[in-house]
């Protein structure tokens, strides 16, 4: 059963929320990973920001979750497990790694695949840039934990 089939008595992935020190930094941040705008402030300053999210239509989103504290999460190996990783699709592996350079992502050194590339956003959380099925393959080095 795909997700175009699913019975309507299912429950359906709505947000995708990750833990952050500074939500409003970490949203602009995938703003321009992935061309969605920031919902807008309404009538709060931006200090009071806890939660915010991308705008995505009906379609599912990111939003962002502040948290004192917060501790980025170490992977393959360390004290703070990893609980969560984002897979974004591209249709070019170098393309896509140029974006998200110029944007602020880090490559993560472990490049565990081929077909799929591991990077850092700004606070530590891993995402992936995997290559969307049958278009180009990657021409760079490859990895991931996809």
């Amino acid at each position: 059963m795909s997700h175009f089939d699913a019975p309507e008595s299912l429950p359906r992935l709505q947000i995708f929320a990750l833990d952050c020190p500074d939500p409003l930094a970490l949203a602009a941040f995938y703003s321009r990973v992935t061309g969605l705008e920031v919902e807008p402030l309404g009538d709060f300053a931006p200090e009071q920001v806890t939660w915010i999210e991308l705008l995505n239509g009906s379609a599912p989103t990111l939003a962002f979750q502040k948290i004192d504290g917060y501790v980025a999460p170490t992977w393959p190996e360390g004290a703070v497990p990893q609980q969560a990783h984002l897979d974004l699709l591209v249709a070019d592996l170098d393309a896509g790694e140029a974006h998200v350079l110029s944007v602020g992502a880090t490559k993560d050194p472990y490049q565990p695949g081929e077909t799929f590339r591991v990077y850092l956003d700004p606070v530590g959380h891993r995402f992936c840039l995997v290559q969307a099925p049958g278009e180009a393959k990657p021409s760079g080095e490859g990895g991931g934990v996809g």
